[in-house]
């Protein structure tokens, strides 16, 4: 367990106070959010690599982080975040029926850092704020949407939020242009 795991995590509102040791993927989150006046809860804590570290941060955010894939079709033309409950297990065929593409697997990471800015890991829906050109389709779960709060990273896996699903959704989607395809996981 690393040693800031150890230590009791806090819960903060807003942004951190200052930049210092953070990546600039993580400072352009925090300065997207605030310019959309999205509220926000945060922590910080060492890079969370087991499911015991994934449990404490979200006791500590009161919610639990969604899965977040990143996945690609055989060709690599087209890419996909997927969103979907961190208890359901992902069944590459059902996914593939509901979005007309054969053949799905995890991108490389080298694509993940071109489109979305971010590395293994730290895969968010904040990526997408970075997608200017709108390359990834957004997949989400219809059980992430009936959750009040998502849990996600801000671009790196050091920090975790908490923003109301609705904000997800109404303001910070339609900000970064775009548009989910709302898709039904079994998890059994």
């Amino acid at each position: 367990m690393h040693e800031r795991m150890n230590r009791a995590m806090e819960l903060y509102t807003g942004r951190p106070e200052t930049a210092e040791g953070r990546l600039p993927r993580e400072i352009r989150t925090y300065d997207y959010l605030d310019g959309l006046g999205i509220g926000y809860q945060r922590t910080d804590h060492e890079r969370a690599d087991n499911m015991e570290a994934c449990n404490q941060i979200d006791a500590v955010l009161g919610v639990t982080i969604c899965k977040n894939l990143f996945l690609c079709n055989r060709q690599q033309t087209r890419f996909f975040l997927l969103m979907m409950p961190g208890d359901k297990v992902f069944k590459t065929k059902e996914l593939s029926s509901q979005i007309g593409s054969a053949r799905l697997s995890f991108a490389p990471a080298e694509k993940m850092l071109e489109y979305l800015d971010i590395e293994p890991g730290a895969v968010s829906v904040m990526g997408l704020l970075n997608d200017t050109d709108h390359a990834v389709q957004l997949l989400i779960d219809e059980d992430i949407l009936k959750d009040e709060y998502i849990g996600c990273h801000p671009c790196v896996n050091t920090s975790s939020l908490k923003i109301k699903t609705t904000d997800i959704m109404e303001k910070f989607l339609p900000a970064v242009g775009h548009v989910p395809v709302i898709v039904h996981l079994k998890g059994v």
